[in-house]
Order: structure tokens, then C-alpha cells, then sequence
């Protein structure tokens, strides 16, 4: 019987059949996928192929994936965790108070939903809370991203405000939810859903960071056409297997000026006749996307991937 992943642990998943029964299943032997080792080889969101046996019941084959969206495993850095697949979007929350989002965060996810065709939301949330200094650079970083393409939402779960144009969004959609810890995923998440009856954890005083409320990502039907997944929370979120020359390609506001470099292997930082860096000084590239750039780049080692 055909299935979907609908949560992962690392050892046991639970699948939702065919026929709309829930699994707990286990896998069958080592899999690999496309050559590559993940530290979860199953993820949320995989289409596999189940059989029970005695009662047992085993994820035999998995599926081709779609696209999926991974980042570097916090536990080895030369390996990748796949956070989820098979998505049609993702969300990411965003909070430029109790805890605070750096734009470096937020363009790290974007890369890598770029990197694997994946459209993404930014979302920030809390704007209740937010004083003169928070509400300018709201401002600043909305008008930011939405000039380069992607759809920006200001909400407060807290008080709903924006929360149902947001919801309108997830609507048919199979919607991947991230961001730091205390950010408002789950809080969101029990709005789309009361009877999810997700754990929401306080922001702690003394670090201004999130407590980990979610501790295995896991995916949720809000009616017959629309799921969420919901994920840890992530206190970094590091690139893989994205190389040195292939990053500017995952910058949308790049990519028009890339045909306009001398150099075809040009990183836009030294080398002559270089169409980003003019496109820079002509205001046509932002200097605080550019200085993102550049700050990514020197975080990358071109390196094989396991």
C-alpha cells in the first residue's frame, strides 16, 4: 500500500495508507537516495510503499521526491538532515523582538528554498510588541523582500492581526513551517487548528531566545486540500551542498545582472567588469542583500557532500 510520511523520530514513522489508516512503521534495511546519505534517509512529506507482516508494518520503497527542502545536520556538519519533502511552499516565521530574527537567518532559508525551488513566505509575527525601532525596521525588511519577489505577511497571533490573510495563503497547499524557537509556529498552528493542541513554550528572559517546543517535525491535515508541517525549532540554519559560484543564482535580484560578468565563474567580490558589483552601485541591488551575499560566501567551503 502507497503511503505519505506524516512524522518522523529518526527510528519509527508514522504513515498515513491509502486508505486513510495511520502506521506506525519502521524501515526496511539502509536506504539511500539519489547517492546521497542524510541523516534521516525517511523525512516528512515522502511518498513511500508500506507492508505489514504479523502486524508489523514496513516502509519497503521510497518514492522519487518532488523537492525537499535540508539544511546542515547540527549533530555533523559534513552531513544534511532533510527537514521535510514533497512541499508546495514554505513559511518562514520571523520575530524582530523576544527572539530576535537576524536578516543573515532569514536569507540562509530563502537560499535554500531558491536552491530547491521552493516558494517561500516570510512571515513576521508579534508586530504587537514591537516599539519605534522594531516597527521602522519591519518597515525597512517588508519593503526589502517583497521588492525582490517574495510575499511578506505582519501579523500578531497574540491579537489575529493578518492572521486570517495568512491562513488564505495556506489554502490547497502542503505548507512547510520553520524558524527559530519561540517565534509563534505552534501558536499559529493551533489558530489554523484547535484540536492540534500543539505545546507552546515562553521566550526565556535571560537569553531573549526560544525553549523548544516541537521536537520532531510532523505534518498536520487542516481540511482535505491543505496540510502544514511543523518543525523544530532552529537556532542556525547552515547551507549544503550550495557551492561558491552557484550562490548568486539563489539571490532572485542577482540573477538578472549574472549574464553581465566578465567572468563566468565570477563570486562578485574582486574580479573586473563584474555586473553585480555595478548593478550594487547603481542601487538596482541592494547593499544590505549584497552584504548578506557576501557573508554567506564566506561561510561556504566548496566541498563534497556525503
Amino acid at each position: 500500500m502507497k503511503g505519505v510520511v506524516y512524522k518522523s523520530t529518526g527510528s519509527w514513522y508514522v504513515v498515513k495508507g491509502e486508505d486513510q489508516q495511520f502506521y506506525n512503521a519502521r524501515i526496511k534495511g539502509v536506504f539511500k537516495i539519489d547517492g546521497i546519505t542524510s541523516t534521516n534517509p525517511i523525512a516528512v512529506g515522502d511518498h513511500v510503499e508500506v507492508k505489514t507482516d504479523d502486524g508489523d508494518t514496513m516502509i519497503v520503497e521510497i518514492y522519487p521526491r518532488r523537492n525537499y527542502i535540508n539544511r546542515k545536520s547540527p549533530a555533523n556538519k559534513h552531513l544534511h538532515h532533510i527537514i521535510a519533502a514533497n512541499i508546495d511552499q514554505s513559511l518562514l516565521f520571523a520575530t524582530l523582538k523576544n527572539p530576535k530574527t537576524s536578516s543573515g537567518f532569514i536569507d540562509r532559508f530563502l537560499v535554500t528554498a531558491e536552491a530547491y525551488h521552493v516558494p517561500a513566505i516570510v512571515v513576521f509575527n508579534k508586530i504587537d510588541i514591537y516599539k519605534e525601532k522594531e516597527l521602522a525596521l519591519l518597515e525597512f525588511l517588508s519593503e526589502l523582500y517583497t521588492a525582490i519577489g517574495y510575499r511578506v505577511f505582519k501579523v500578531s497571533v497574540q491579537t489575529q492581526e493578518g492572521v486570517e490573510e495568512l491562513k488564505e495563503a495556506l489554502k490547497g497547499k502542503t505548507t512547510l513551517v520553520s524558524g527559530h524557537s519561540g517565534v509563534g509556529k505552534s501558536s499559529f498552528l493551533n489558530l489554523l487548528d484547535a484540536g492540534l493542541g500543539l505545546k507552546t513554550m515562553e521566550v526565556s528572559g535571560w537569553s531573549g531566545k526560544g525553549m523548544h517546543s516541537t521536537t520532531f517535525a510532523e505534518m498536520f491535515d487542516i481540511d482535505d486540500h491543505t496540510k502544514v508541517i511543523d518543525t523544530p525549532g532552529m537556532r542556525e540554519f547552515a547551507l549544503v551542498d550550495i557551492s561558491k559560484n552557484e550562490l548568486s543564482h539563489y539571490f532572485p535580484e542577482m540573477r538578472p545582472f549574472l549574464p553581465d560578468c566578465q567572468f563566468n565563474n565570477c563570486l562578485h567580490i574582486n574580479e573586473p567588469n563584474c555586473g553585480i558589483q555595478r548593478a550594487v552601485l547603481d542601487g538596482k541591488i541592494t547593499e544590505e542583500r549584497f552584504g548578506s551575499y557576501y557573508s554567506i560566501l564566506e561561510t561556504i567551503e566548496d566541498k563534497k557532500w556525503k
